[in-house]
């Protein structure tokens, strides 16, 4: 385990269009609460995260009414356009040296996989949490039908959270959105910026929600977790 101190950036600022629910999907409900507190829950309750910062929409009616406001570790800013902006605009009220960025709608993070990143992102390029692909990929051709198979060697699933120096993850989304370039993630913004990340591997549990469907199965895992003391 490390002894540094991280602070952990969540942007929450999306709407999640593909839920099709009438809240953003961070607010649905999950076993008596809300996604979010789950995800925010999870950072929490490891001793070496010692505050969240919780990106939301100018617009966002849900954040104030969770007990989340009421902790002193929780801090709420506001987000941006794009997730690259909700970071950056994140990234300015973060003061410890390094720095982890979680997706608000993955509430089933293992305290072991945690452990293993903080330790991995100690080192100056970085880490991210990932999974390796197991199934034969396939590249479409535009048209609904394959182009051709991809093989799987080295291929893998970025998850979260991703862990950065801070000011170096400040620096590379900075110049990624200056040159308009695309950034899915953080890692493809330190990438761009010439940085190699370590690839940390993690439980396939750690989904994120994204369709209805993906809700029950986030509920079972949180409890696999509960019971397993993960």
């Amino acid at each position: 385990m490390t002894s540094l101190t991280f602070t952990a950036v969540v942007p929450a600022a999306g709407v999640g269009k593909r839920m099709g629910s009438a809240v953003p999907k961070q607010y649905l409900k999950l076993a008596g609460k809300t996604v979010l507190e789950h995800t925010v829950g999870r950072l929490l309750a490891h001793s070496a995260i010692a505050r969240v910062v919780v990106a939301v929409s100018r617009e966002d009616e849900w954040f104030a009414s969770l007990p989340l406001v009421h902790d002193e570790r929780v801090l709420r800013v506001e987000g941006g356009r794009e997730r690259a902006d909700s970071v950056l605009n994140a990234l300015e009220f973060v003061t410890s040296e390094r720095v982890l960025v979680h997706d608000a709608a993955r509430p089933c993070l293992a305290m072991s996989d945690l452990d293993a990143l903080l330790t991995a992102a100690a080192q100056p390029q970085g880490a991210i949490l990932a999974c390796r692909v197991r199934d034969t990929m396939k590249r479409g051709d535009g048209r609904g039908a394959i182009h051709e198979s991809v093989p799987r060697d080295e291929l893998w699933h970025a998850l979260t959270p991703q862990c950065f120096e801070t000011q170096a993850l400040r620096r590379a989304l900075s110049a990624a959105l200056a040159a308009g370039q695309s950034v899915t993630d953080e890692a493809s913004a330190m990438e761009l910026a010439g940085f190699h990340p370590l690839l940390v591997e993690g439980r396939a549990d750690n989904i994120k929600i994204t369709r209805p469907e993906d809700l029950a199965l986030a509920g079972f895992f949180l409890q696999q977790l509960k019971e397993n003391n993960q």
